[in-house]
């Protein structure tokens, strides 16, 4: 691994490249606040990950294989990318709320060597995995392992599943580079602190969501990878959020808008008693946040919000820091560095400043591929241009501004719903002759996910057959994409070939609701 003195001092950890060397020079550093409280040091979590990376090795997995986690927030969600991170692995988060036949799809998907799962999800992810070894905790892998790094250790990397309109979740692969991870490290910590300003050293990182999202687990990785101490909360209470940034002096975190909302809900005695002043970074992603939402919290937190726009394809494309934003409120902000972006109009014309249309993104430093889907990969591209199928403009100074998250795309709680996903479940129940999923606005939520059902001749109305239905898309579907309303409607507008027409469906239900 060479000498660590060729990195700078020990107590220098800011010039170390990452977790693995911040670890061994300076074991004793706090590295995880768990859940429960209890505190483990950055040569604890080192000697974890080095036993559970020759425990991968053991079974047999090498560089290019896959490992699935199916794990809560805690510890092992941590180890386990740290582990596949410098074994040349891909590690593929599994969201826990999924149902049994949907985590069985990915998995048959992914190929994994194996399933790293925790007790209250061992059954079900057993059901799921079939033949492939299910394994109880990253303990199992770490079992009678030697606590020292790995030979020809070799930079891993993730492989997050995200849905199309097809509602089939795919997975999103980069080839990591042939190199060790402190080679690779470097970079992405310069990228984060240009558009972040996110710098190693003795930061304090505050985990709020769950970590099979990749937002929140990228951001708690290079956390550790920064040097910073990850305190992960037992759930997302706006009160108990406040608590733990002023208990532990939180210095960044990673929130979405219905969590802004939440917080600043709270009554104004409360949220007085609670010191913030810690704060330096919130960054929030995942949705659309209103202007005055963001700006209350800045007038209480201070200018410290950042915001962030991508997708798991692009990763982070354009971002906007809080003195941008006050000067342009509503924008995602600028292009990332060694991104560039275009807008384009239906037949492929870049349209000027102000106007909307397509956007596409293409950067030097990313580049990716849906796993087993070349198909796919090409119909999301224009050349080398990739586009997240959203709408918005570039002003005149190049600040993006969104119109419209995906035409299809429902995101709730800073959570992508895929509305034919949906759909597929309805459709499978006899009384349904037609279905269209939308999401109405929630002033929490962002949207709520409303089912708009044609019966099927006999089918009676009625709260019973509600009832019926949202059972049914309960043994099908995870809970966060049920609809929160069913209507029952006498037609839907569809073109003679079929076609539905989503936005005169989502139109006319607004309409007669507002």
């Amino acid at each position: 691994m060479g000498d660590l003195g060729d990195m700078g001092d020990k107590g220098d950890i800011a010039s170390l490249p990452g977790f693995y060397r911040i670890a061994e020079a300076d074991p004793g550093r706090r590295a995880v606040i768990g859940p429960d409280g209890t505190v483990t040091g950055y040569g604890e979590l080192r000697a974890l990950v080095d036993r559970v990376s020759h425990g991968l090795r053991a079974m047999g997995a090498g560089p290019g294989d896959v490992i699935a986690g199916v794990l809560p927030n805690g510890l092992d969600a941590v180890a386990l990318p740290l582990a596949t991170g410098q074994t040349g692995m891909y590690y593929v988060p599994v969201n826990w709320h999924l149902t049994v036949a949907e985590t069985a799809y990915i998995l048959d998907d992914c190929d994994p060597r194996a399933v790293i799962t925790a007790g209250p999800y061992a059954e079900a992810v057993r059901r799921a995995a079939g033949a492939t070894p299910v394994l109880d905790g990253v303990a199992a892998l770490a079992a009678g392992m030697p606590a020292r790094p790995p030979e020809n250790r070799r930079a891993g990397t993730m492989m997050w599943y995200t849905s199309g309109t097809t509602g089939r979740p795919k997975g999103v692969r980069r080839t990591p580079r042939d190199a060790e991870p402190e080679q690779v490290l470097p970079l992405h910590l310069w990228f984060l602190g240009e558009v972040l300003d996110l710098r190693p050293g003795d930061g304090v990182h505050l985990v709020t969501s769950p970590m099979y999202h990749s937002a929140p687990c990228a951001h708690t990785v290079f956390a550790l990878h920064m040097g910073h101490t990850v305190v992960i909360a037992p759930w997302f209470a706006p009160e108990t959020v406040l608590g733990l940034i002023q208990e532990h002096r939180v210095t960044n975190t990673l929130m979405v808008p219905t969590m802004f909302h939440r917080i600043l809900r709270l009554p104004e005695r409360v949220r007085a008693g609670y010191d913030v002043s810690s704060l330096a970074q919130v960054v929030h992603t995942g949705a659309a946040c209103p202007v005055p939402v963001k700006q209350a919290l800045m007038d209480w937190w201070g200018p410290v919000v950042y915001e962030y726009y991508g997708s798991t394809e692009s990763a982070i494309a354009f971002a906007v820091k809080p003195d941008e934003w006050l000067l342009r409120p509503g924008t995602v902000g600028r292009p990332a560095p060694t991104f560039e972006a275009r807008i384009l109009d239906d037949h492929g014309a870049e349209l000027p400043p102000g106007e909307p249309g397509l956007i596409y993104v293409r950067s030097t430093a990313n580049s990716f591929e849906y796993h087993k889907d070349p198909d796919k990969t090409a119909a999301s591209m224009r050349g080398d241009w990739y586009t997240p199928g959203d709408i918005g403009y570039l002003d005149a100074d190049g600040y993006l501004f969104l119109c419209d998250r995906r035409t299809d795309l429902i995101v709730s709680g800073g959570v992508n719903i895929y509305p034919a996903e949906v759909e597929a479940a309805l459709f499978e129940h006899p009384a349904v002759a037609d279905t269209a999923v939308i999401g109405v606005p929630d002033p929490e939520w962002g949207h709520n996910v409303v089912a708009l059902v044609q019966l099927a001749p006999g089918a009676e109305p009625g709260p019973a057959l509600v009832a019926e239905l949202l059972g049914h898309c309960a043994r099908r579907i995870a809970r966060y994409k049920r609809p929160k309303t069913i209507e029952f409607v006498a037609e839907l507008p569809r073109t003679p070939t079929g076609k539905l027409s989503r936005s005169k469906v989502r139109d006319d239900y607004l309409k007669r609701t507002s």
